[in-house]
């Protein structure tokens, strides 16, 4: 099996031995668990200002760069094209996943990408302010120490939620979701919503 344009499966396409399809390419997963490493350590282990702090924050900017850059040139589901949804949409999903009518779908949905995005724009601002912090300019300025720490904590909340999230779908749609992020790969029961894409509209 495969997708269509539209995001559905499409039976009587290509698919694995197991009835699954490749949705998450290497770097998507190497990405996205090398951040999950970076933001525990720098959250639970190092301790603020070290060196090591540093540069886990400097490895974490540039997997955030490379990120944007497959955003745009990677795989179907890792490109920005997939999964940006309009906020109306955003909306029009979390209100059927409250009445317990959300959609299954292959690549994020579309409270999946807006979380996914919020949580890069919390990280280069982590990224950012920290660096800000080792310039002469903003040496010592509280302002930019608060910005910094607000924002891990506002990133801690938000990881939570993201698991939460993805626990709950796991259950919902019988998918382990963070399993899939692990080897890439996720059914094709033709149970996928059309419009999958997630464009916005």
């Amino acid at each position: 099996m495969a997708l269509s344009d539209t995001g559905a499966v499409r039976p009587g396409a290509a698919s694995g031995p197991d009835g699954r399809i490749r949705v998450w390419d290497p770097f998507v997963r190497v990405f996205h668990w090398s951040i999950v490493t970076g933001v525990l350590l720098n959250e639970a282990v190092v301790e603020p200002g070290k060196l090591a702090h540093r540069y886990i924050g400097y490895g974490i900017a540039g997997l955030l760069l490379l990120r944007v850059i497959w955003g745009f040139i990677g795989t179907r589901h890792a490109r920005f094209r997939d999964f940006v949804a309009s906020p109306a949409r955003v909306i029009r999903h979390l209100v059927a996943t409250l009445r317990g009518r959300d959609p299954r779908y292959i690549g994020h949905n579309p409270a999946g990408g807006a979380m996914m995005l919020l949580m890069m724009v919390m990280l280069a601002g982590l990224c950012l302010t920290g660096w800000m912090q080792k310039l002469d300019m903003f040496w010592g300025v509280i302002w930019v120490e608060n910005l910094h720490a607000s924002l891990a904590d506002l990133l801690v909340w938000l990881v939570a939620l993201h698991v939460a999230a993805a626990i709950l779908e796991s259950f919902r749609h019988r998918e382990n979701l963070i399993w899939s992020m692990i080897n890439g790969r996720k059914r094709t029961d033709g149970s996928a919503e059309a419009g999958d894409a997630g464009s916005a509209d």
